[in-house]
């Protein structure tokens, strides 16, 4: 499931496409769009994602402001675009500002959140083996993986089993499977004999399923009421929700998204704790800031929330740069922005949305984006490019 990626072939939305006439001026554009977001990334610097197309002409100016970014925008790599920097939010294509969005894995950091609450509460143990609460999910060959290797992806579980794709046919976005049985199907096709626990880290969805399913059973009520009573609620994050598993809607306004000119619009919210919310960009935005300030942990798991894993990255994770872990315990991603200094955030993707929100530690700066890709390009580089425009001084 990696972050919940997934390829985008084609996007609409309910006002009509650009005009055939437009078409050229679309190419040209977005050349010049692609060659200006490659140069103005650094060399170090990565997200979660294939790796980009380098630039190979003249470099242009690295200054860009997420302005310049949105005003080449709509073109044929991505659609719709919405940006919100230090709180103001802008839009390009048929998107608006207020529009709702499927996170994918920036649910992740919810989930972290959610478990470092009952960790403060002494009621789910960080370095607790974590079979303990969940022997029924937990093979015994992972009965050292503790609550913490968990959320810092150190745990060492399988490759998650496959998810429904159109291959699957007519309605494949509707599918579920419940956590259980994802992660029972996880562990069934599982050959390789696993890393220890907590010897490295390798992003891994199945994290955040076991995740879940300990809250569960810790507090003995759904995940969603927990993400309800301890963070949506609290914050006021009303156009934030993770939907019931037989709801496929999204509230209005929203994208409306496409796959193999299939209307995907409305699909199973399955991947849960690890990737099934949906969200405004004015919901995140206070999120990020409510979590930074240390509004919805005490001190001791505040800490926890920037502390990375003094291990190696897996060789297959192409989540960090280099050899180094990126991931904390709070399930936030480390970056470096071209100034040097560190920036921390999550990226999320589902079918139609490419999402994320990150924010300089001392939140003098914070960006929440919400992308439409079309599946026809690769949109990391824009991706990069919002990340280190938004969070400039």
């Amino acid at each position: 499931m990696g972050d919940g990626d997934c390829t985008q072939e084609s996007w609409r939305s309910n006002t009509p496409h650009q005009r055939r006439g437009e078409e050229a001026s679309m190419c040209i554009r977005l050349a010049v769009t692609i060659l200006a977001l490659a140069t103005a990334l650094t060399a170090g610097a990565a997200l979660p994602a294939a790796a980009a197309t380098p630039a190979s002409s003249a470099p242009l100016s690295a200054n860009l402001s997420v302005q310049d970014i949105l005003d080449h925008l709509p073109d044929d790599v991505v659609a719709g675009a919405l940006i919100r920097r230090d709180g103001v939010g802008a839009t390009a294509g048929p998107v608006t500002a207020d529009a709702y969005a499927r996170i994918g894995s920036v649910t992740k950091a919810f989930t972290n959140t959610a478990v470092l609450q009952l960790v403060a509460e002494h009621r789910i143990g960080l370095d607790t083996p974590a079979r303990r609460h969940v022997p029924q999910v937990l093979p015994e060959a992972y009965n050292r993986v503790t609550v913490r290797q968990l959320l810092d992806h150190t745990s060492g579980l399988p490759k998650p089993a496959p998810t429904p794709v159109p291959a699957d046919g007519p309605g494949w976005q509707l599918k579920s499977v419940t956590p259980e049985n994802f992660l029972r199907d996880s562990f069934a096709a599982a050959t390789d004999v696993p890393p220890a626990p907590g010897s490295e880290q390798q992003y891994n969805g199945l994290n955040s399923f076991v995740l879940g399913l300990i809250v569960e059973k810790a507090t003995g009520h759904s995940f969603t009421d927990e993400l309800q009573r301890r963070i949506i609620r609290p914050l006021h994050l009303r156009h934030t929700s993770l939907p019931a598993a037989d709801d496929p809607t999204i509230p209005s306004p929203h994208a409306e998204v496409y796959l193999d000119r299939e209307d995907v619009t409305e699909q199973s919210p399955y991947p849960w704790a690890e990737g099934g919310m949906i969200s405004t960009a004015a919901d995140l935005d206070r999120f990020i800031t409510a979590l930074f300030r240390g509004s919805l942990l005490p001190p001791a798991q505040q800490k926890l929330v920037f502390e990375i894993p003094n291990v190696k990255s897996a060789a297959d994770n192409t989540n960090c740069v280099g050899q180094a872990a990126c991931y904390s315990i709070g399930g936030l991603l480390r970056y470096q922005l071209p100034s040097g200094e560190y920036a921390w955030g999550k990226t999320g993707s589902r079918p139609g949305w490419d999402n994320g929100l990150f924010a300089t530690r001392d939140l003098r700066h914070r960006v929440v984006y919400s992308l439409n890709p079309t599946g026809t390009g690769n949109d990391l580089p824009y991706i990069r490019a919002i990340v280190n425009a938004g969070l400039a001084d």
